[in-house]
């Protein structure tokens, strides 16, 4: 899918489960995809908006252009070195094990080193994925110390030009400090990382990891919003 060269001239279908959709979007600059469920019993479907049996008449309306679609915000990972990722539903940035990630990271004016289990960055669509696994287990030591149960929420609209980023786990030491935890990243408010870790820093999407960008030392990411937005047929 990197390597593939899209046109505008292209139609867009996806037969498989969700995440096939998701990982589709960020390759094909915005064209308009068609989701196909091939099993309604197997999958979920959230992405898989159509049947098999629907698809002639739907292909039919979508060469007439009488079709609509939903849009999607993603997120975007550029590097110092002009690579650059997309994200449908979030983004990691860490260590590619158990080991403590190491950072710096820089965000609202704030800039300090961190050691933790790394970084998600969730775009609205994700943020009923990791990012709200993230937010159970901080609801359930929270409402355990505290009688108060107002839960941490971060449910986004789809197309909000928002996205979420956690630290996991971080670690407070003589060299390492906890003050960036949680922020909102905005057209107007990015958020900078770079690496400290000498081996074994990446940052992948939507859960895939032999699809990722190097973070090692001397790295830098700026992960923001993408000017494209993923255009689904409904």
């Amino acid at each position: 899918m990197p390597t593939y060269i899209f046109t505008k001239k292209d139609l867009v279908l996806v037969i498989g489960q969700d995440g096939l959709v998701a990982n589709t979007a960020k390759y094909v600059n915005g064209l308009p995809i068609i989701g196909i469920n091939p099993d309604i019993e197997r999958y979920d479907g959230v992405l898989l908006k159509h049947a098999p049996k629907d698809l002639k008449g739907l292909l039919i309306n979508v060469i007439k252009g009488n079709y609509v679609t939903k849009q999607v915000t993603m997120a975007k990972a550029v590097l110092n070195d002009g690579q650059v990722l997309l994200a449908f539903n979030d983004f990691y940035i860490g260590a590619d094990s158990h080991v403590s990630s190491r950072y710096t990271i820089e965000f609202n004016g704030i800039r300090e080193q961190q050691s933790s289990s790394g970084i998600i960055v969730s775009t609205g669509a994700g943020s009923t994925g990791w990012l709200s696994s993230i937010l159970n287990m901080t609801n359930n030591i929270s409402n355990y110390y505290n009688s108060n149960k107002n839960d941490c929420v971060a449910t986004l609209d789809w197309n909000d030009n928002k996205l979420v980023f956690v630290v996991r786990e971080p670690f407070m030491s003589k060299m390492s400090q906890t003050n960036i935890g949680y922020g909102i990243i905005t057209n107007n408010k990015t958020l900078k990382i770079e690496s400290n870790m000498p081996t074994k820093g990446v940052i992948f999407s939507d859960g895939i990891e032999s699809d990722f960008l190097n973070f090692n030392s001397g790295s830098i990411v700026q992960i923001g919003i993408a000017e494209e937005k993923a255009n689904l047929i409904t």
